[in-house]
């Protein structure tokens, strides 16, 4: 038994070594380096430099608030999103379901760069797709790039149309896990529909739709593609900048890496108050 124990921990050391080289210590590493003053070299301890400035920092409280916005409008409108065209999916009066299963999840294909040059051609001032709709029916052009609101609303249809149809075939395959029994029985009791998709498949949907909303926090967290792409990196006048592309701005773009370690944490914090708030609120009730 003994030799069995060192042949499985020694089939395991590489990956052991490897988990503890890439993850546990960068983990480790970039906590303590919140700590740092890396603006100094040495780099020195010094809680006020990172911590202190991040707590009084009006540009981080700006991609705070950038960030709830799209988490508080987007997750909610995505999920509900999701939740119709799962059920839309699932309905056996659809024809090609795989062809539209297909076409639901292909905006995660779709490569971010693309699709971001896409958004910026259908949504452009002078000749762009959007605007021309609009104009047809009466309303004046809008400047999706210029106005903060609107780039706003821009970057929550992005979001929206790349991440909706993933999360649909999620709840799609929680949907094909109820069993067919349940709704026989409420159809033979003369339950409508809309009763049966509100007081069955929605608690039976439960935790798959928690796990959904989870998932979509986190990602809301560390939104950067859109914004540095579709709304030129957070634009206008860092009405679209969230805590990924602040964070970026700092580690990356002007190489404070203590105060980027400090944001990281506190990004990974609220994602994790979020998300076990999420857990409380869909608790079953015993």
């Amino acid at each position: 038994m003994q030799l069995r124990n060192r042949a499985a921990y020694g089939f395991l050391a590489p990956y052991l070594m490897v988990f503890t080289a890439f993850w546990i210590w960068p983990i480790i590493s970039s906590f303590v380096m919140s700590f740092q003053n890396t603006r100094v070299n040495p780099w020195a301890f010094s809680f006020g430099a990172n911590w202190g400035r991040l707590f009084n920092d009006p540009a981080f409280y700006n991609a705070l608030k950038n960030t709830m916005i799209i988490l508080i409008i987007q997750v909610p409108v995505m999920i509900t999103l999701a939740t119709v065209m799962a059920v839309l999916l699932n309905s056996p009066l659809l024809r090609a379901r795989g062809l539209f299963r297909f076409a639901f999840f292909a905006p995660i294909v779709v490569g971010e760069v693309a699709y971001a040059a896409v958004f910026r051609l259908m949504f452009n001032l002078d000749f762009g797709v959007i605007n021309k709709l609009l104009n047809s029916v009466g309303i004046a052009s809008i400047s999706w790039f210029a106005d903060a609101p609107a780039a706003m609303a821009l970057l929550i249809i992005a979001v929206t149309w790349r991440w909706a149809g993933y999360n649909a075939i999620i709840i799609l395959a929680g949907l094909q896990s109820i069993p067919g029994d349940v709704y026989e029985a409420a159809t033979l009791d003369r339950v409508s529909k809309l009763r049966q998709f509100i007081h069955i498949t929605l608690p039976l949907l439960k935790p798959i739709i928690l796990f959904c909303v989870i998932l979509s926090i986190i990602g809301s967290m560390q939104l950067f593609t859109e914004p540095f792409l579709i709304t030129n990196r957070g634009g206008p006048g860092g009405g679209t900048e969230t805590l990924g592309l602040f964070l970026y701005r700092q580690g990356i773009t002007s190489l404070n890496f203590g105060y980027a370690s400090a944001i990281a944490y506190t990004m990974a914090a609220l994602a994790v108050l979020i998300s076990l708030l999420n857990l409380w609120i869909g608790r079953d009730e015993k």
